[in-house]
């Protein structure tokens, strides 16, 4: 009896070894485009992210049950090499990081002092390496590629930090972009995490901030920044310099109410999120409004406070529809992907 029970432990042990884990997504098939059919498509809706299941057997899920990862709070999303996800959930304390290429899951709840408070921004860099905001600890952790603590970053120029919150990485200068929200500017800083430069400062003119929430770094060589009590995005060059502002308080299309999430694909057709319309607005590199995305619901293509939002280099837009327990993934077409279904 002892050797039989030995024996189920052994393979139970071996089975461990062939865990895997894959995306918990919407299943239904849908065609939604924008803007809608006879009109040139622009965005085509994918699907949607609600969290990440354990599919492999291994001797946890064994003797406890399979694992799961849901989404509860979605507010910040990027995605990186091999199509690596990381999902930064409020609710939750933690940061989501999907792998794949190796279909592995990883939950980052905790650092070297602690655990995870106020979870807000997330970023890859060149190496994979993540980097996570929390705005209550008041620093940006690094993690390497496999989800393990590095260092945290804490201090910029000759202060600390006073309330991080949206994070963007420049792969062409290898530097990170912070927004501090209570500090009212943007702190750059290298892979070490080695302050470089600041830019910004409380005001209403051209490179002042009121609140700066996220930024984004566009494959156009700029950085996009969501300066929300000032109800407008900024543009600057990747040292800061000042390029040209969009946007003003409103309730009608073009204008921001709640402007949260902020990202620009490679012709600089710019993507900025509303929570409290409940869309993602489109708009010209020149600022003119082009097309908006969603509005309040539940259904596919639809949101509920949303808030993050990012756009990776395959054309896939991901938006953290916060208060649907989801992100929802488009792709903007080009070419001939614009005319049809």
């Amino acid at each position: 009896m002892v050797r039989r029970v030995g024996c189920l432990l052994l393979s139970l042990l071996a089975a461990g070894c062939a865990s895997s884990w894959t995306m918990n997504t919407d299943s239904r098939e849908m065609q939604l485009q924008w803007p809608q059919s006879p009109e040139r498509a622009r965005v085509r809706y994918v699907t949607a992210v609600k969290g990440f299941r354990e599919t492999g057997t291994s001797l946890k899920g064994v003797l406890f049950g399979k694992s799961e990862g849901r989404l509860l709070r979605p507010v910040a999303v990027t995605s990186g090499r091999e199509g690596r996800l990381a999902i930064a959930d409020a609710s939750s304390q933690c940061v989501h990081l999907y792998v794949p290429s190796a279909e592995r899951y990883y939950r980052i709840s905790s650092v070297k002092d602690g655990a995870l408070i106020s979870p807000v921004g997330v970023a890859f860099d060149d190496e994979s390496r993540l980097y996570v905001a929390d705005s209550v600890l008041e620093k940006v952790f690094v993690f390497d590629s496999g989800g393990e603590y590095l260092f945290a970053i804490e201090k910029a120029g000759g202060g600390r930090l006073k309330r991080p919150t949206g994070l963007a990485f420049n792969n062409d200068r290898k530097i990170l972009y912070v927004a501090d929200t209570l500090a009212h500017r943007i702190d750059a800083f290298d892979k070490s995490g080695a302050f470089l430069f600041s830019f910004g400062g409380r005001g209403s003119g051209d490179g002042q901030f009121n609140f700066p929430t996220h930024v984004f770094w566009s494959p156009a060589g700029r950085v996009y920044v969501t300066d929300s009590m000032n109800f407008r995005i900024q543009i600057f060059d990747a040292s800061g310099r000042f390029v040209a502002a969009l946007g003003h308080h409103g309730d009608g299309s073009g204008d921001f109410a709640v402007p949260k999430g902020i990202a620009a694909d490679r012709d600089s057709v710019i993507y900025a999120v509303d929570s409290l319309m409940d869309n993602v607005q489109l708009f010209s590199q020149k600022g003119e409004f082009l097309l908006t995305l969603g509005g309040r619901g539940v259904d596919p293509g639809e949101f509920w406070l949303p808030s993050g939002i990012f756009l990776d280099d395959r054309d896939m837009l991901y938006v953290c529809d916060t208060f649907n327990q989801r992100v929802q993934i488009f792709r903007i077409l080009r070419g001939t992907e614009q005319r049809g279904n």
